[in-house]
C-alpha cells in the first residue's frame, strides 16, 4: 500500500487518534442545530482568547458541518484519481472456482456510533474462516471522526480508520490477512461509480464487495412501486435482480440472502471481484440476512463500545458465557433503556 495513497485519503488537517469521552465541561458536538457550542476558554489570566477561540470553533464545525466547497473539489478529483485504479474483474484462482476452493479467510468491516456523538465511533476488522464462518482475528478500535457525513462522501468520514485497521493486521499477524472485504456499504454503485467498498478496496489492494442495506438512489434506480414489485418476486434465498440504471450499466443486484427476510441486500463490486463472484460470496456468508463478517464486525464494534464507555447492554453472540463471569449486572434488565446520549448506531 503506497504511503502517498493513504495520505491523500486522510481529511485536510484530519488526523486518525483514539477518541477520548469528553467530561462534563468539555466540548460536545450535535447533528443538529446550535446546541453544541461552547463558550469562549480564558487564559490563565482570565482574559479572553477570542481570537484563538474563534480559530477553534471554526475548525470544529468544520469538522462536523458542511466542508468548504474547496474540500468537496479536492473530495472529487480524489475520487476519480482512484476510480481509475478500479478493477471489476475476478482477479484470483479461488474467485472463478463455483466451491470457492483456496478462500481460507475473509474479512468484514464496519463503523459504529455512539447515538448524538457525531465524533467518536469505532472501527472494526474481523477475519473470519471460510467455509466455517468462524471469527480468527479481531480489531476494534475508538476513534475520532475529523470529517462530516456527506451523502456520497462517506469513504473520507471513515476509511482511514478501516485502512489502518487492515495495516495493523498486516503488520502484526500477516498469516490472518483476508483475501476479500465485506464492506456495510456501495462499491460502483454510487454517485460517481466509486463507493466506499471500492475506496478501501483500492487503497488496501484486497478485493472487496459492497453490501448494502438499503438501495442508493442512483442514476435513475428509485425505491418506488416498480422496485417494491421486484423485491416481491424474491421468493426464497439466492433470488437476485439486477440494478441497472438509467444509463443502461448494470450497477449491482438485489439479493435475497436469507428465505426469512422481507428485505433485499443491495451488492455491487468493490475492487478486484466481479459481481457474479461477489453474489456468490455474499449469499455463501449468510447465515441471517447480513453477511456473516460485517454481522460480527458490527456486533463487536457495539459491543466495544458498551464496554469502553460503560454502557450497559446485552453481550455480543458467542461471548455469553465471559460475559456473564466478568460482569455480572452488565445486561440489560427486560424492558430497560440504555441511558440517554449513549446509545448505540451504526
Amino acid at each position: 500500500m503506497r504511503a502517498g495513497a493513504l495520505r491523500g485519503l486522510r481529511p485536510p488537517g484530519g488526523s486518525v487518534c483514539e477518541a477520548r469521552r469528553a467530561g462534563p465541561t468539555g466540548p460536545t458536538e450535535r447533528r443538529h442545530g446550535n446546541e453544541g457550542r461552547t463558550a469562549p476558554a480564558r487564559g490563565a489570566s482570565g482574559s479572553d482568547n477570542t481570537g484563538r477561540d474563534a480559530r477553534d470553533c471554526a475548525m470544529a464545525r468544520e469538522a462536523v458541518g458542511r466542508p468548504a466547497e474547496e474540500t468537496f473539489s479536492l473530495w472529487k478529483r480524489e475520487q476519480a484519481r482512484l476510480k481509475a485504479r478500479v478493477v471489476d474483474r475476478d482477479t484470483e484462482a479461488w474467485q472463478r472456482d463455483p466451491a470457492f476452493s483456496g478462500l481460507q479467510r475473509v474479512g468484514g468491516v464496519d463503523v459504529s456510533f455512539v447515538k448524538g456523538d457525531s465524533v467518536s465511533a469505532c472501527a472494526s476488522l474481523v477475519v473470519l474462516s471460510y467455509p466455517e464462518l468462524e471469527v480468527v482475528y479481531e480489531d476494534c478500535r475508538m476513534v475520532s471522526l475529523t470529517a462530516p457525513y456527506v451523502s456520497g462522501f462517506l469513504a473520507f468520514r471513515e476509511v482511514p480508520f478501516l485502512v489502518d485497521a487492515v495495516r495493523r493486521l498486516r503488520e502484526k499477524e500477516p498469516c490472518l490477512m483476508p483475501q476479500v472485504l465485506l464492506v456495510d456499504g456501495n462499491g460502483v454503485l454510487h454517485h460517481r461509480g466509486f463507493g466506499v467498498a471500492c475506496h478501501l478496496g483500492v487503497l488496501t489492494d484486497l478485493p472487496c464487495v459492497g453490501v448494502a442495506k438499503k438501495l442508493l438512489q442512483v442514476d435513475g434506480l428509485e425505491n418506488n412501486a416498480q422496485h417494491k414489485e421486484k423485491i416481491q418476486l424474491l421468493q426464497a434465498r439466492g433470488d437476485s435482480f439486477p440494478l441497472m440504471g438509467g444509463s443502461g450499466t448494470i450497477l449491482g443486484m438485489a439479493l435475497k440472502s436469507h428465505d426469512h427476510s422481507t428485505k433485499p441486500l443491495y451488492v455491487s463490486v468493490g475492487h478486484k471481484m466481479s459481481l457474479e463472484a461477489a453474489m456468490r460470496l455474499t449469499l455463501g456468508c449468510c447465515r441471517f440476512r447480513i453477511p456473516e463478517p460485517v454481522r460480527q464486525a458490527d456486533i463487536r464494534s457495539r459491543d466495544y463500545i458498551r464496554r469502553t464507555l460503560g454502557v450497559p447492554g446485552p453481550p455480543a453472540p458467542g461471548r455469553e458465557r465471559n460475559q456473564k463471569a466478568q460482569r455480572p449486572k452488565a445486561c440489560r434488565k427486560e424492558g430497560s433503556e440504555e441511558p440517554a446520549g449513549l446509545e448505540i448506531i451504526h
